[in-house]
Formats: C-alpha cells, sequence, structure tokens
C-alpha cells in the first residue's frame, strides 16, 4: 500500500553551497588582528555582509581566547557565520556552530574602444549594485571558464570558483572578480581581483591597463599602494612565486 509521507504543511528543507570566506588567523592574535585592520581600511567593505568562515586549525588557543576572537571580529563588522578546526571543548552555544568537510573553493575601457565616457560615468556612479554570483552547479558540465562581455560596475561581484574568468571590459573601484582559476581582464582592472581561490599556486591575472585595489593569488594580496608604481597603467601578468607575488609588463 502506497503511504503519503508529505502534506500542504510540511517544511521544505533544500540543500544549497555558498561561497564564504575563509580566515585562518595566526599566532599572536593581537598582530594578526592589526594587519586584518589594515586590509579592511584599504579596502573599504571587503568584509561587509560577506559570509565568513573562522578555521582554526592551526591555532592553539583555549576557550576564552577563541570566544575573545571572534568577539573581536564581531566588533570589526566581520560575522562568522561558523568555525573550522576546533575542538568541541573550545566551542560554547553561544558561539558560531562547528563546521566541518568544507572544499576549497575560491580576493577599464573596453578593448574594442579605448574610452567609453559614458559607460565609465556610470561604473563610478553605482555604488550598491546587486551581486552577480555564478551558480557553478550550473556551469559545471558544460565549461570550465567563463566569460563576462561586459563591464563589472562598482558594488558587483563575480565569483566563479570552478575555473577561469575573463572580462571583456573594464572592472571599475569598487568592484570585484573571484576565480578558482585565472583571470583575464581585456581593459582596466579598478578594483579587486583574487584568483587561484581553490588554492591554485599557478593561477595567474591578466589585465590590459593595471589600476587595481587590490590583487590576490592563493590568498597572497597587494594592495594598491604596496604594488611598484611603474607598472600602473601597463599590462602585466601577475604570477605567484613561493609567498611573493611577481609582475611581468606585457607591453
Amino acid at each position: 500500500m502506497t503511504k503519503v509521507l508529505t502534506d500542504a504543511r510540511s517544511i521544505r528543507i533544500k540543500g544549497r553551497s555558498f561561497l564564504a570566506v575563509v580566515l585562518s588567523p595566526d599566532l599572536p592574535l593581537d598582530q594578526w588582528l592589526v594587519r586584518l585592520d589594515d586590509l579592511a581600511s584599504r579596502s573599504a567593505g571587503f568584509f561587509l555582509d560577506r559570509p565568513v568562515v573562522l578555521d582554526v586549525s592551526e591555532l592553539s588557543i583555549k576557550k576564552a581566547e577563541l570566544k575573545q576572537l571572534i568577539d573581536d571580529l564581531a566588533e570589526r563588522k566581520v560575522r562568522i557565520m561558523g568555525i573550522e578546526g576546533a575542538r568541541p571543548s573550545q566551542l560554547t552555544p553561544e558561539m558560531p556552530p562547528a563546521m566541518k568537510g568544507g572544499k576549497p573553493a575560491a580576493d577599464v575601457e573596453v578593448t574594442a574602444r579605448e574610452s567609453d565616457p559614458e559607460a565609465e560615468a556610470e561604473s563610478e556612479a553605482v555604488e550598491q549594485t546587486p551581486i552577480k554570483q555564478v551558480e557553478a552547479q550550473q556551469i559545471r558540465a558544460i565549461t570550465q571558464s567563463l566569460v563576462i562581455d561586459e563591464p563589472v560596475r562598482s558594488g558587483q561581484s563575480i565569483i566563479f570558483p570552478e575555473g577561469d574568468i575573463t572580462i571583456v571590459g573594464s572592472v571599475a573601484s569598487g568592484a570585484e572578480v573571484i576565480a578558482g582559476g585565472s583571470i583575464h581582464i581585456y581593459g582596466t582592472l579598478r578594483g579587486r581581483a583574487m584568483a587561484g581561490s581553490i588554492g591554485n599556486t599557478n593561477a595567474r591575472i591578466f589585465c590590459r591597463r593595471l589600476e587595481a585595489e587590490l590583487i590576490a593569488i592563493d590568498g597572497i594580496y597587494k594592495m594598491a599602494e604596496d604594488m611598484d608604481s611603474s607598472l600602473r597603467g601597463h599590462a602585466v601578468q601577475l604570477s605567484l612565486e613561493g609567498d611573493t607575488i611577481m609582475a611581468d609588463i606585457l607591453f
């Protein structure tokens, strides 16, 4: 006999994956927090409304120290959605839940015409454009690269942890591009570009004109003021050698 297992009052429970930033602090924590403050001050809004997982698997700290760290992050508007690598004895009911089993996933003028004043004005004017997030599950079976045929405006995020991203246009200040593989920008990079977000040390960043706020490869980052001024305005290739980001001027 067939039994009806659901009715109109059933609660629907679904599985869904989201891309989160993972913070992995190191000791001493006070110095790490100073570096975090420096990153946040030089890249405004980086942690705003962004889910963050706190990885403490490499830390030897007590429960009270972990709680203080979470409080310190909360004061900085960094909202922790879960804690990875913590021992059960380190956690309390008031803390974010323990998480495990996470997988690494995935940080212009248009080339056809050197400058588009209307597009440039629009890119700079838009400050809070809804995030454009690519569902990796929909693309995995088709391709391992993503092509965006329009400028990335201020406030937008292009996130594709499954492979490379190609932008046929500009990346405005306040915008970001995050790829599991390499990033190709056929225009000016003014915002943030983070390649190799799945732990790919061979990922690279290419752009026709470098004016970036932040660039990162496999978690190693450089802010605008840390970059050699001679690179600005040039077409460059950025790659990783050990813990150092290397830059080559292409033309």
